[in-house]
């Protein structure tokens, strides 16, 4: 028997668990799952309560500070909310009367691998482009 060494699929970064459009075709199931986040943010309403949240210092933020940035009702905000928890892409706690929501980093982080071309090598770069 020859002492090669075996590749574990699945094991080699980002593109062994996670393929990139660019990879592989998406599987059924992985379409769908990647389409209920892509349609969470394809509100605007959304997108924008998803960043007010991602970029709020200490990581987590009131409903309280949310609501007033915007033009809608607490009912309307707290729908939009609803959806981004449920796409995986918010957590939230209750603490006595307020709700505070924190970023899942480890979506975002999927949505970023999908959507990122594999590197190439540095042959492909175009002349005056090395680095």
């Amino acid at each position: 028997m020859s002492k090669q060494e075996l590749v574990v699929l699945g094991q080699d970064g980002a593109e062994g668990c996670c393929p990139t459009l660019l990879t592989a075709p998406m599987a059924d199931d992985r379409a769908v799952e990647l389409a209920k986040v892509f349609k969470a943010l394809g509100d605007p309403v959304r997108l924008r309560l998803l960043s007010m949240i991602a970029s709020r210092a200490g990581g987590e933020i009131c409903v309280c500070d949310l609501t007033p940035a915007f033009d809608l009702s607490q009912p309307t905000i707290s729908h939009h909310l609803k959806l981004l928890k449920q796409a995986g892409l918010i957590a939230s706690e209750r603490r006595g009367t307020w709700v505070y929501y924190r970023l899942l980093p480890e979506t975002t982080d999927k949505l970023a691998a999908v959507l990122t071309r594999p590197a190439s090598p540095a042959s492909d770069l175009p002349a005056g482009a090395a680095s």
